[in-house]
């Protein structure tokens, strides 16, 4: 399988993992199953967010208010590895849900999609650019 996202969306993302060497990002994602259409920043409140991301429950909360209000759906969320690659980390693998969420992890300048397929497991999607 593979997941869709712009040219535009994909830059801002690997860029806005590259502004912050020293903390991860972590943002939502919002389309369809294979289609990113956009991405929210959201502030990482993890207790060590150099090492862990943990986006804002208000931030989250907010945005599936909107999708059930007709808005977008929240298909999964971003992060970046600022010292590491972008593959699950052990502490990524403990949050999956195995829910077919997408999760992007942004490190080393590149960003590589990955799906939640079961609890503790993903599977690499192939990152289709358009645009």
């Amino acid at each position: 399988m593979s997941v869709t996202i712009s040219s535009e969306l994909l830059q801002r993302l690997v860029a806005e993992a590259a502004a912050s060497p020293d903390a991860e990002v972590c943002g939502l994602l919002f389309g369809a199953a294979e289609r990113i259409e956009m991405a929210e920043v959201c502030t990482n409140v993890a207790a060590n967010p150099a090492r862990a991301f943990e986006i804002n429950p208000v931030d989250l909360f907010a945005a599936h208010r909107r999708a059930w209000a007709g808005g977008l759906a929240v298909i999964g969320h971003y992060h970046s590895h600022p010292s590491g690659l972008p593959v699950p980390s052990p502490r990524d693998a403990a949050q999956a849900m195995g829910d077919g969420a997408v999760w992007v992890i942004l490190g080393g300048g590149v960003a590589r999609a990955w799906r939640s397929t079961d609890v503790g497991a993903f599977v690499e999607e192939a990152i289709e650019v358009v645009g």
